[in-house]
């Protein structure tokens, strides 16, 4: 079910939990968000709808990827970026990580671990930090 925005940062600085079975319907409403708002957007993490969850979704290529429990483990190729967010107005800089390696758990609770580069790496950055509760 698409869900409205948090715009709150009060709201949005607090660190998530992690997230369990329980939260299988959140990752699914943070889908359907993030697919409703494709135009303007390529990921959100569970907090910018209201659940305070270690839970993101964001664009890679045509689809979607759900991650629970995201974790970068390696990271090389620190740079300067400039992001903007779907709950915050402007755009700030930031440093971020060319490649990265994340551990997570998809929709069926299985381990995985994957390197990403370039901007989905940016992307799974950026919502990563979300869910610590860091804000760009």
């Amino acid at each position: 079910m698409i869900q409205p925005i948090v715009r709150d940062p009060m709201f949005l600085a607090g660190k998530s939990d992690p997230a369990t079975a329980a939260d299988l319907p959140v990752a699914a409403d943070l889908l359907d968000t993030l697919q409703a708002h494709l135009e303007h957007c390529v990921g959100m993490a569970a907090n910018m709808i209201g659940r305070r969850k270690r839970i993101i979704a964001f664009s890679n290529g045509p689809m979607q990827v759900v991650m629970l429990n995201p974790r970068i483990v390696a990271k090389a190729g620190e740079y300067e970026a400039e992001e903007g967010c779907l709950s915050l107005a402007g755009v700030r800089k930031t440093r971020r990580w060319r490649r990265i390696t994340v551990c997570w758990q998809d929709q069926l609770l299985r381990d995985k671990t994957a390197v990403f580069e370039g901007f989905t790496a940016q992307i799974i950055q950026h919502e990563i930090d979300h869910c610590d509760g860091i804000l760009i």
